[in-house]
């Protein structure tokens, strides 16, 4: 299904080139695209969804900055979930979490740099209970033993039809972000938490979240540094959006392109 805004990729800075690259080919299961040495692409069925842009020299960015909380790579099916997670044990892939949304099933992991990842499959539209423009989305245990019994056959690499999902943002400002993703991205806000909102367009449960649950105060992000670097989005005439770049509050860049 296609919504009139979508995360089309997300770009990290990164200070190993070589090294991320082949985390997120090996383990996660990007395919390479493209490489000049200076920078690299990685995607699935030919779709770039992860930009690496090599800065050697680039800083860690302090614990409770603003940036990134996690890129959130969406699957086709339960199954993909499944055959990935018994990837991850076989490689010995440290986890961080695996929860059930109710919309979703997730798990979640780091990369070598620190950059949240979560990996996720949507359960089917007609399943998720809505309030309105809410839609209800909980954190409990993911079933692991389902999704792995779901998982026939081996792991062949992120399949076709994978994309971005959703980009979780850690924001200085709640209220901030809030304005900036209802108004200039024009989405809806389906879930308010403590600390946390999650937005979306075309009825999706997000496509954009926000928490403060570590950046809370921290002040607009500080460039150079390893981590986000920017969001791509992809807007439809029904977005009422138009090929742009704008900033959030935080100092993150984001690219709008017209499908």
């Amino acid at each position: 299904m296609t919504y009139p805004v979508e995360i089309s990729y997300v770009a990290l800075t990164v200070n190993d080139l070589t090294g991320m690259r082949d985390f997120y080919a090996n383990i996660i299961g990007l395919t390479p695209l493209t490489g000049d040495g200076e920078t690299a692409t990685l995607g699935a069925g030919g779709r770039t969804l992860l930009e690496l842009r090599a800065d050697r020299h680039a800083p860690r960015p302090p614990r409770n900055a603003a940036g990134l909380f996690h890129t959130a790579f969406l699957m086709p099916e339960r199954g993909d979930l499944g055959r990935w997670l018994r990837h991850a044990a076989e490689t010995g892939q440290q986890l961080s979490g695996a929860s059930d949304h109710a919309v979703s099933e997730a798990v979640y992991l780091s990369d070598p740099e620190g950059n949240g990842i979560e990996i996720y499959i949507d359960r089917p539209e007609s399943s998720w209970q809505r309030d309105g423009d809410k839609v209800h989305m909980i954190t409990e245990r993911m079933d692991v033993e389902g999704v792995l019994a779901a998982g026939h056959g081996p792991w062949m690499g992120m399949p076709d039809g994978s994309k971005v999902g959703h980009v979780h943002l850690s924001t200085s400002e709640l209220s901030a972000a809030r304005d900036f993703a209802t108004g200039q991205l024009g989405l809806t806000e389906t879930l308010v938490g403590q600390g946390g909102a999650w937005f979306g367009s075309g009825g999706y449960h997000h496509q954009l979240a926000a928490n403060t649950w570590n950046s809370r105060g921290a002040g607009p992000r500080r460039f150079p540094s390893i981590g986000l670097a920017e969001i791509g989005l992809t807007v439809t005439p029904e977005s009422g959006l138009s090929s742009a770049r704008i900033t959030d509050p935080d100092g993150t860049g984001f690219i709008l392109k017209a499908a």
